[in-house]
């Protein structure tokens, strides 16, 4: 006889209650992701990335909006996710968490306590939710993965990353030594 599941699934009301307390809590299929407050490094990066990005949607895709977490992005009852960054249609734009659900781009920075939840858990989500692109940011090994929905495998960028927001439009091309320069560690 199996053991039974005594994992508690919680929800995203749930996780939303929670008091404030620095860390992050996301929902997968009602698995807790729980992740400290993020360090300096992380912080440096998603904040080049967001520069990066908001100056080329202000000139290339004005329907296009970049925001920075935290963010509740929910999608049912049973997930709840904080990208680090995340580009959304300006159509969305709400008072309301519960608007924004079409990610045309998605950025995870890693950690060391998010490798897994990052790399594999939200991953597969974000794939399933039809996230345009998603890149996974290492900058330990200065390197990005990029994901998009029905890939097996990620293209691993070690000197230009390229994304287009639209067929239409040019490139946003980012040198990642830039990216990573004056970075500690």
């Amino acid at each position: 006889m199996g053991m039974p599941d005594t994992t508690h699934r919680y929800t995203v009301d749930e996780v939303l209650a929670f008091p404030s307390d620095g860390n992050r809590y996301e929902l997968v299929d009602g698995e807790l992701l729980v992740t400290p407050a993020p360090g300096p490094v992380h912080q440096h990066v998603v904040s080049r990335l967001q520069t990066y990005v908001s100056a080329y949607l202000d000139e290339h895709a004005a329907e296009l909006e970049a925001i920075v977490s935290p963010a509740d992005i929910t999608w049912g009852q049973d997930r709840l996710v904080q990208p680090d960054l995340f580009v959304i249609p300006t159509t969305e734009i709400s008072r309301d968490w519960g608007t924004y659900v079409t990610l045309v781009l998605a950025v995870e920075v890693l950690s060391p306590s998010s490798g897994h939840a990052d790399r594999v858990v939200k991953r597969r989500l974000y794939q399933e939710r039809n996230v345009g692109t998603y890149w996974v940011v290492d900058p330990d090994a200065r390197l990005v993965e990029v994901w998009r929905p029905d890939e097996e495998r990620p293209e691993i960028v070690t000197e230009v990353l390229t994304w287009r927001a639209a067929p239409e439009a040019p490139d946003l091309t980012i040198r990642l030594e830039q990216l990573f320069a004056n970075l500690a560690g």
